[in-house]
């Protein structure tokens, strides 16, 4: 695994719009899109889909139109030697209904996983799954026995490819050890579970950066506080790490600092992580790396400083040298 990744977004746009129409309310790659990563270095991509899409009713067939898209896009992937992170990204809901709850059974998500897993298997383009972004609020409680549902599911078809695994509370890394000890007790007979948190330096955490940094007052080193909790767990518990979100804007200097510095430090970790985010419809949007007009985005500066960089031969964390 690349130790920077991107996030590639558009396909679980729209949410509201439940299908949906593909080029209007979502988006998947054009032809060729993943070319101009492939020329960067970029190896590693988290796509997020949107379950209701691929999965009309619970426990039913995958929509033919929206699983064809998918298969697509793991195409032009392999074709650019591009690895996908398949995630879920539902924060543990289906049709606005918590996993494990009567109206959506532990069983209904284990069913979407394992045809998820059936269909995709034997792809070239898919290196693993991230089962569920983000649980959060109410779904929290029910989240271990929910994840143990999506194991089992995956599994029934695929004992090879990597399992991401994100924790309560938005996944947060700061608050990690706080609340996700009874993710120890996970199970995977394939022994390839990976623990993925999100990271944002913004002053409540949450990526939407509505203010900009606190003047004199701002750390750059807030990114590092902020993960050093989720590192510091992996470690005590010999587990391994990835960072599944993190962005900044590009408009001042001091959120590049910030993320310069973390990124410094999870590649001594060797961790990896994947960047919130890029895809082509983005348009203004302050997080965004894609290119416009031609022009890089000035957080790809920093990232372009690590990609293909440090000497990890497996996910660590491994302790600081």
């Amino acid at each position: 695994m690349d130790l920077i990744g991107i996030n590639v977004a558009g396909a679980e746009f729209g949410g509201r719009a439940n299908p949906g129409r593909h080029g209007f309310d979502y988006f998947f790659p054009r032809p060729g899109y993943f070319e101009q990563w492939k020329e960067r270095g970029v190896r590693m991509v988290r796509f997020p889909i949107k379950w209701e899409r691929l999965q009309r009713e619970l426990n039913g067939e995958l929509d033919a139109e929206y699983a064809s898209l998918i298969d697509d896009m793991l195409e032009q992937a392999a074709e650019n030697d591009v690895s996908i992170i398949l995630d879920i990204h539902n924060y543990a809901r289906y049709r606005g209904n918590i996993i494990g709850t009567d109206e959506v059974p532990l069983s209904a998500y284990q069913d979407f996983l394992a045809r998820v897993a059936e269909r995709w298997k034997d792809n070239r383009g898919l290196w693993g799954y991230d089962i569920m972004n983000e649980p959060h609020s109410g779904a929290d409680k029910y989240w271990p026995a929910a994840a143990q549902a999506g194991i089992d599911g995956v599994r029934q078809h695929d004992m090879e490819r990597a399992l991401l695994i994100e924790g309560y509370f938005w996944s947060s890394s700061a608050r990690w050890p706080r609340y996700n000890d009874p993710l120890l007790e996970l199970e995977d007979p394939a022994d390839n579970l990976i623990f993925s948190a999100h990271t944002y330096i913004d002053k409540n955490a949450s990526g939407q950066y509505k203010d900009g940094p606190p003047g004199d007052d701002f750390d750059p080193m807030i990114g590092v506080r902020r993960v050093e909790p989720f590192v510091e767990w992996l470690i005590k518990h010999g587990k391994r790490g990835h960072i599944g979100e993190f962005g900044v804007p590009g408009d001042d200097p001091r959120w590049l600092e910030g993320m310069d510095n973390l990124l410094a430090y999870l590649q001594e970790h060797c961790i990896p992580i994947t960047y919130w985010a890029a895809g082509p419809v983005w348009g203004d949007y302050s997080l965004s790396i894609e290119p416009r007009d031609g022009v890089d985005q000035p957080q790809w500066a920093v990232l372009e400083k690590y990609v293909g960089q440090g000497d990890c031969t497996e996910i660590g964390p491994r302790p600081a040298r």
